[in-house]
């Protein structure tokens, strides 16, 4: 990955941010700043905060305390209107690539390109297929179903869709779930050279130290809501974290309290 590009004021500045449903207190006090072109990986297991956190960035989710800032503004309680403006700087990857079964593989992609700039049909289509060929597809995919594709070719199809619009921040949610270790590393591949050739910030969400390792410049840990650890993918290994030592070891052992209780 390429290093920031130098900004006084950060792409994405996140400052003591609380998240509750309930009872259950999932945010207690998250910190953590992007800067512009950074590539940014959270880290954690299952429960630990990091889906809540990525929602509550892109406005899905909107927390009790704290505040959220893009390119220094305040974005934490904006009005609809107002959120619908800042989605247009966003581009995202789901988890599942979240593809509409009901459209062709070039209307996915080309989606905010119809919806959102208003593109002509035509000239949608073709961006579409140019970003197909950006993810390494070929131009007959485009007319493809999305129920005849592979999972490898889904998330390719979702990281075309969400580079599509040429976002300036590029989110993505566990972005090799359900991939065999090859194909992991092709999207893992895929998408640093996308992150690189868009000039783009990526904040990154997995529970996988290889795709965090692959994707990532600085990489944050969040444990029980908070971000425990935050460092340059190069110090990982030898961060000095119990915390994180325990969770790149895989080992049962250590200060990492594990929820076994029944859903």
């Amino acid at each position: 990955m390429t290093q920031p590009t130098a900004s006084k004021t950060p792409k994405i500045e996140i400052q003591d941010l609380h998240k509750s449903f309930g009872a259950k207190h999932v945010l207690r006090g998250v910190d953590l700043t992007v800067g512009a072109g950074e590539s940014v990986v959270v880290i954690g297991g299952s429960g630990t905060g990091k889906s809540v956190l990525l929602k509550c960035i892109l406005g899905l989710f909107e927390p009790e305390a704290g505040t959220i800032r893009i390119d220094g503004e305040d974005v934490t309680h904006i009005s609809r209107g107002d959120r619908s403006d800042l989605m247009h700087k966003f581009g995202m990857l789901f988890q599942g690539a979240a593809l509409f079964d009901s459209l062709p593989v070039w209307e996915n992609v080309a989606f905010g390109l119809l919806q959102i700039d208003r593109l002509p049909r035509r000239e949608a289509k073709q961006k579409a297929i140019e970003n197909l060929r950006a993810v390494g597809l070929t131009a007959d995919v485009a007319e493809l179903s999305p129920a005849e594709l592979s999972g490898g070719m889904k998330k390719r199809v979702g990281l075309a869709r969400a580079i599509a619009t040429q976002p300036e921040i590029l989110f993505f949610d566990e972005p090799t779930t359900g991939l065999d270790p090859i194909m992991s590393d092709v999207i893992n591949e895929l998408i640093a050279r996308c992150v690189r050739q868009l000039g783009a910030t990526a904040v990154s969400i997995t529970h996988d130290l290889a795709s965090a390792r692959k994707i990532g410049d600085r990489i944050a840990m969040i444990y029980q809501g908070r971000i425990i650890w935050d460092g340059p993918v190069a110090e990982l290994d030898s961060s000095g974290n119990p915390y994180v030592e325990q969770f790149i070891s895989g080992s049962a052992e250590g200060p990492i309290e594990l929820d076994v209780r029944a859903a």
